[in-house]
């Protein structure tokens, strides 16, 4: 049965899809992805939904896998389960099922993981496939009076300052739909072809230097790739038209770092509205093949 469709008049058992969202410290984490014997987000999460829902296992899709050491505030997954399940895990609680899960889940994922919603998804909706968007932040702190050891874990510690007009420079020229593959780890049979909506660098109001990347989607170690290429720009060891010619060649550059993981955070994933969800997902499903002209306009947000 279609997850999250009507009931049968035939008494078929309803499964629903839901819809979770969840924040997680990417520090003791092999990453997203269920890795045997390592601990990962997603293991955790999987297996604290099985308990609170007593199921034997719960398997979740979400909007993007994140790398070891990579953190979030904005991790989006989806769920389908027996609509009865979801109404016994609730117990004696008075509050609707979907709220009650929230809790115990809460009560279960270790302190690194929380889990900040839990709703019934709208008809069509794919964590994955139905986004639009992902957006990340990368934070960096590159003045000695703005280190702090308080949030080492997500900020990285960078020894000398940035010209962020220069890196913003840079970043303007790798805005657009490219083949980002001089900036990914190719995977086999894989396309890396990205339309990359904002790169834009600021200060917070601490001083911390934080880039803002939003992109419909983005390839392995892509945003990291990104951001070492800036860094080298921002020091000044390089011109910002470099960051075009990185581009252009497609292929990678062993100049390009790949920046620390522990300063990248999933932020937020965007989604169209409800009615548009799952033609959005057969159209990301579709594989992206090479732009035949120049990049589309893109619309900044």
């Amino acid at each position: 049965m279609r997850p999250g469709g009507p009931a049968g008049a035939d008494g078929r058992i309803l499964v629903v899809r839901i819809r979770i969202d969840l924040a997680y410290d990417g520090t003791d984490f092999h990453g997203w992805a269920t890795q045997p014997r390592l601990r990962t987000v997603q293991g955790e999460l999987e297996a604290a939904l099985a308990t609170a829902l007593r199921v034997p296992e719960a398997p979740v899709v979400c909007a993007g896998r994140t790398d070891t050491g990579v953190h979030a505030r904005g991790q989006v997954t989806h769920l389908d389960v027996d609509d009865g399940a979801l109404a016994a895990s609730a117990g004696r609680s008075e509050d609707p099922p979907a709220e009650a899960l929230l809790r115990r889940l809460n009560g279960i994922l270790p302190a690194d993981v929380r889990v900040r919603r839990v709703v019934a998804a709208a008809e069509g909706f794919d964590a994955r496939f139905s986004a639009t968007w992902r957006r990340y932040a990368y934070r960096v702190a590159d003045r000695p009076g703005v280190v702090d050891p308080l949030t080492r874990r997500h900020v990285l510690a960078w020894p000398r300052p940035l010209d962020l007009d220069a890196v913003n420079e840079a970043s303007a020229l790798l805005l657009g739909e490219h083949d980002f593959a001089s900036f990914c780890k190719r995977r086999e049979g894989a396309t890396t072809i990205r339309t990359l909506l904002d790169l834009s660098w600021g200060r917070d109001v601490d001083g911390v230097a934080v880039a803002t990347v939003r992109a419909d989607a983005f390839c392995h170690s892509m945003v990291r790739a990104l951001v070492g290429c800036l860094l080298t720009i921002g020091e000044g060891r390089r011109p910002a038209a470099w960051a075009a010619d990185v581009l252009r060649a497609q292929v990678r550059d062993p100049a390009v770092t790949v920046a620390p993981a522990h300063g990248l955070t999933l932020e937020e994933v965007g989604y169209p509205a409800d009615e548009e969800l799952a033609a959005r997902a057969e159209q990301t499903r579709a594989r992206r093949d090479a732009p035949a002209g120049p990049p589309a306009e893109v619309r900044r947000g």
